[in-house]
């Protein structure tokens, strides 16, 4: 009832708070233009990015680590805020845009407590935080949006993680830096942070690359195929957050395995019905969407399996072979989005993230079975 109940608040929360989320960026793109949508999510894109390379201590690490009560937490949040601290500076220098900066804070300070959360196993405090943060995501969001224009849609987003920083600042008040237990342990934090940014590229190179490219137009529409795509994965990330740290411990769950596989499957099929019927009535200009949203929904199925696979391997602190994994991910989508991406438009972009999703599985099946993990 303990493992069920877990499972529910994040569920509740993660569905609720997507759902919320969701809302607010699908009205978002109602009311922009595909190349306004689009610069939007160029700048998330370089928000993205900075705040994965200054995540020295991933929200992974800090959930297995918090779960063992190895007592790292201090010290990777200070080393993960130092790092920020000289982004933000390169990113004022670059772009001369502050509303990036503070963002790119909210995403650090998120990351962090969201792992203390589930490394902690406090599933309620956890759901707490979440509804919160993506209430204030849509009320500030469209609030700001209507205020000061497209310019303060960013600021915006930035504010809504400002009390995760009550978390953070527990967590370096209560312990103390020891730089000499973070010396054994580099080999898994390493990993998993080379883990994380290989990740992160993979998951915003799409619109670092696409931007410049082939304009903002199609990423606007390739942002609303992701978007979609995001919350058919909803399932998946709430079986992931809650299995890691149980992972971690020991108490691994099968037959849950096998009902996410399930559901994910049966979400990809609505996805390729209904987006041909849903998009030209409540998205008239993102018409290129439609084949984008079709071939992502496919991708649900394997990248919900790549989730299963990673909480087991990182539960076993085997982290190697994910960031291996995610290298190869990362440069199909890099070669795949250059090479196709030109030629193919929407179906290439989209088609290059399913296959990377499934060399991925089929990597992780390969080497699950050599390394005898269940």
């Amino acid at each position: 009832m303990n493992k069920l109940k877990g499972f529910l608040s994040i569920g509740f929360a993660d569905v609720v708070g997507n759902g919320l989320t969701a809302f607010f960026w699908f009205y978002l793109a109602s009311l922009l233009s595909p190349e306004e949508y689009g610069e939007i999510n160029f700048f998330l894109g370089i928000a993205g990015v900075t705040a994965y390379i200054s995540l020295i201590g991933t929200q992974n690490t800090i959930i297995v680590y918090k779960a063992k009560y190895v007592k790292l937490q201090s010290t990777l949040y200070f080393l993960s805020l130092i790092i920020g601290i000289a982004a933000s500076f390169i990113i004022i220098v670059i772009f001369y845009r502050i509303d990036i900066v503070f963002l790119l804070f909210g995403y650090v300070i998120n990351t962090l407590a969201i792992g203390d959360l589930l490394g902690r196993k406090a599933y309620g405090k956890y759901a707490k935080f979440v509804l919160i943060q993506k209430g204030l995501t849509l009320i500030l969001g469209l609030g700001f949006y209507y205020i000061f224009g497209v310019e303060g849609i960013l600021y915006a987003l930035a504010i809504t993680y400002i009390f995760y920083s009550k978390i953070i600042y527990q967590g370096l008040k209560n312990s103390k830096l020891d730089f000499s237990l973070l010396k054994k342990k580099i080999g898994f934090v390493l990993n998993n942070y080379s883990m994380v940014l290989a990740s992160g590229f993979h998951g915003q190179a799409d619109k670092l690359i696409i931007a410049p490219l082939l304009g903002f137009a199609l990423l606007g529409n390739y942002s609303l195929a992701l978007q979609a795509n995001a919350a058919m994965m909803i399932v998946g990330q709430i079986f992931f957050k809650y299995s890691l740290a149980q992972d971690s411990t020991g108490n691994h769950n099968p037959r849950l395995r096998k009902v996410t596989i399930l559901i994910s499957i049966l979400i990809a099929s609505l996805g390729i019905i209904l987006a041909p019927f849903l998009i030209p009535h409540f998205f008239p200009k993102y018409l290129d969407a439609i084949i984008g949203i079709q071939i992502l929904s496919l991708e649900v199925i394997p990248a919900t399996i790549v989730l299963i696979y990673i909480s087991k391997l990182l539960g076993s602190e085997k982290s190697k072979i994910v960031l291996i994994t995610r290298i190869v991910s990362l440069l199909i989508t890099i070669v795949g989005f250059l090479i196709l991406g030109p030629i193919y438009g929407m179906v290439g972009l989209a088609s290059v993230v399913l296959i990377s999703s499934i060399v991925q599985v089929s990597i992780f099946i390969i080497v699950s079975k050599r390394l005898g993990i269940k």
